[in-house]
């Protein structure tokens, strides 16, 4: 194998490692939207939670076993979103973490179970071998400013997601470009859609370029499109492709579905 298909090859052991981690993405059972719950008693969830300004608010009872910061609760605590990994939220419950987050000011809780049927269900991930002809240079063009889309989201409603350019490539003979956004190390990040989604692929999928150089330039590796983590859990709120990164070519690479 040349060193390309072994390094997406390890690639592709990582990522089966990491979504069936504990805490990965195959582990939420929930999430839920306080305002949903004006009670404040959510699903299968103890204690009672409350959105209040710019924190949640958390009343519990030694009885409902919820730790925070490792110590038993009996009282009220006010929490901000998390922003560690799961493994690592303020608030648990014997294995299982409660995520505390944030989206567009509504305030919600998310249920992370190693022990949930998905994770013990799960058998890897289908994803077609590397080939070459998928890894091709690209151009990133900034925009002046930073732009903001509204687009549906797998949990049916619609969010902003914030693009800070775009992505040009050649692949098939063919030129091609996608929205992006900026991830916080530099890198890119693009949601799209190909003739595959929906059908040999999942309806759509993550590609994380490089950070470009300079003068724009990194490479396009649809070897590496990963599928969301939607396709792991029903709970997460993934974004749909913007307008324009549904491209009208069949892209059978990278990761496709579950197996």
């Amino acid at each position: 194998m040349t060193d390309a298909s072994d390094r997406w090859k390890q690639w592709h052991e990582d990522r089966t490692e990491s979504v069936s981690a504990p805490y990965g993405p195959l582990a939420l059972t929930g999430t839920h939207w306080l305002e949903d719950h004006p009670g404040g008693l959510l699903p299968g969830v103890p204690g009672r939670w409350a959105a209040d300004g710019d924190a949640v608010v958390l009343d519990a009872v030694e009885a409902d076993g919820l730790t925070v910061d490792g110590r038993p609760l009996a009282g009220r605590v006010r929490l901000g979103a998390d922003t560690a990994a799961p493994a690592d939220a303020r608030v648990a419950r014997g294995e299982r973490r409660l995520v505390v987050l944030v989206r567009e000011g509504a305030w919600g809780v998310r249920d992370y179970d190693p022990d949930s049927a998905a994770r013990r269900a799960f058998r890897g991930i289908a994803a077609t071998a590397h080939d070459p002809r998928w890894s091709v240079p690209g151009r990133f063009t900034p925009y002046e400013e930073s732009r903001t889309v509204r687009v549906p989201n797998a949990d049916g409603r619609e969010r902003g997601l914030a693009l800070a350019g775009e992505l040009a490539f050649t692949l098939e003979g063919r030129e091609l470009t996608l929205q992006a956004a900026r991830q916080p190390d530099g890198g890119l990040w693009a949601v799209f859609a190909d003739a595959t989604s929906g059908d040999s692929s999942f309806r759509f999928r993550f590609l994380y370029p490089q950070a470009p150089d300079a003068e724009g330039r990194t490479t396009v590796d649809l070897n590496r499109a990963e599928l969301p983590p939607c396709a792991f859990a029903d709970h997460f709120i993934c974004p749909f492709p913007p307008p324009g990164n549904t491209l009208d070519l069949a892209i059978p690479a990278g990761e496709r579905t579950l197996l």
